[in-house]
C-alpha cells in the first residue's frame, strides 16, 4: 500500500494538509489457519521506500518481478504480537485483461484486475508452512481518500469452472449505486454481466458490520467464515449461487463512514503500528 488507504497516520496527517502519500506505505500479510494464523501491517517512512518499474521495495519486504511471475519477499512482524512473519509468495498470473476500471463517475478511483486467474505457491519460513493453489493480483488507485467518494461497498471473488468472476457493489457518498459484474475466461477476455440481486447476510459479531452478495438464490446463500472482524471491515467466505453455479466467494465489506470516525481510528494502532523514517 503506496498512500497506506486505511492508515490513522495518514488521514491525521491529511487533516493538517501533510498527506504525502509515499510516507504512508505498508505490506499487509493475513494468514488464516487452525494453527498457523498471522497478521502484519507495519507502516513505513518514504526513507524505507524503493520503486521501479519491476521492483516495489517496502522496509525490509518487497515485490519483484521474474519473468512470468511476481515474488514477494516477506520479512515482517506481526501485531499486536511482534511475531515474525517471514517466507515468499509467488504469484503466476493466467490471464492479463490489462485493463483499469473507474469506480466512480470523474474516474478519481480505478480498479484493476491485473490477473483475475492466477497461479500461487507460498513458502513461509515463520509460521512454518506452505501450499499452492488458485489466485487473485489487482490493484486499486485514487486520487483522493476513499471515504471522500464512498460510504460503503461489498466486494467478492470467486472462480466459476475455469473462468473467474467479480462483484462489485457500491454506494458512493452522493447515495448513487455501482453494481458490476464481470467474467474473466483463461484468455483474459472480461465480459460484463448484470449481477443478480442483493442477499443480506448477518452482521460481523464482535463489531456489527453489514454485509450482503449478489446472488441468484438466497437459499443457498450463507457465510461459511469470518476471517476479520474490524470496526470497519469484514472478510468472509460466502456460499452462493452465481451464473447457475454454486460458487465459493471471497468477500470484502467495507464501511468508509464507519473508518472515517476518530473512535475507529484511535484503535487501529494496535493492529496497525508505524516506524518513522
Amino acid at each position: 500500500m503506496l498512500g497506506n488507504v486505511f492508515s490513522p497516520y495518514y488521514a491525521w496527517a491529511r487533516r493538517h494538509d501533510r498527506g504525502d502519500p509515499e510516507h504512508y506505505c505498508a505490506l499487509n500479510i493475513a494468514l488464516y489457519g487452525p494453527d498457523r494464523t498471522a497478521w502484519a501491517m507495519t507502516e513505513r517512512g518514504r526513507k524505507r521506500l524503493q520503486r521501479s518499474a519491476d521492483e516495489l521495495v517496502i522496509g525490509p519486504s518487497g515485490l519483484a518481478w521474474e519473468g512470468d511471475h511476481l515474488n514477494i519477499y516477506i520479512q515482517e512482524y506481526g501485531a499486536p504480537l511482534p511475531r515474525p512473519v517471514r517466507g515468499v509468495v509467488r504469484v503466476y498470473p493466467e490471464a492479463l485483461p490489462g485493463q483499469e476500471i473507474a469506480l466512480d463517475p470523474a474516474g478519481r478511483h480505478r480498479w484493476w484486475p491485473i490477473a483475475p486467474l492466477a497461479r500461487v505457491e507460498v513458502e513461509m519460513d515463520r509460521p512454518d508452512l506452505n501450499w499452492s493453489g488458485p489466485g487473485y493480483l489487482d490493484s486499486n488507485g485514487g486520487d483522493e481518500p476513499l471515504e471522500a467518494a464512498f460510504r460503503y461497498w461489498d466486494w467478492s471473488r470467486t472462480r466459476l469452472g475455469a473462468d473467474a468472476a467479480v462483484l462489485y457493489d457500491v454506494t458512493r457518498r452522493d447515495d448513487s449505486q455501482l453494481r458490476l459484474g464481470l467474467r474473466f475466461d483463461p484468455s483474459g477476455r472480461m465480459t460484463p454481466f448484470e449481477p443478480p440481486p442483493r442477499v443480506a447476510l448477518p452482521r460481523t459479531f464482535w463489531w456489527r458490520i453489514a454485509r450482503g452478495i449478489q446472488s441468484e438464490d438466497p437459499t443457498q446463500t450463507r457465510i461459511q467464515e469470518t476471517l476479520e472482524d474490524t470496526p470497519f471491515y469484514a472478510r468472509s467466505t460466502i456460499a452462493a449461487r452465481l451464473c447457475g453455479e454454486p460458487v465459493t466467494a471471497f468477500h470484502e465489506s467495507l464501511s468508509l463512514e464507519r473508518f472515517d470516525t476518530r473512535w475507529v481510528q484511535l484503535l487501529l494502532p494496535f493492529r496497525m503500528p508505524r516506524l518513522s523514517g
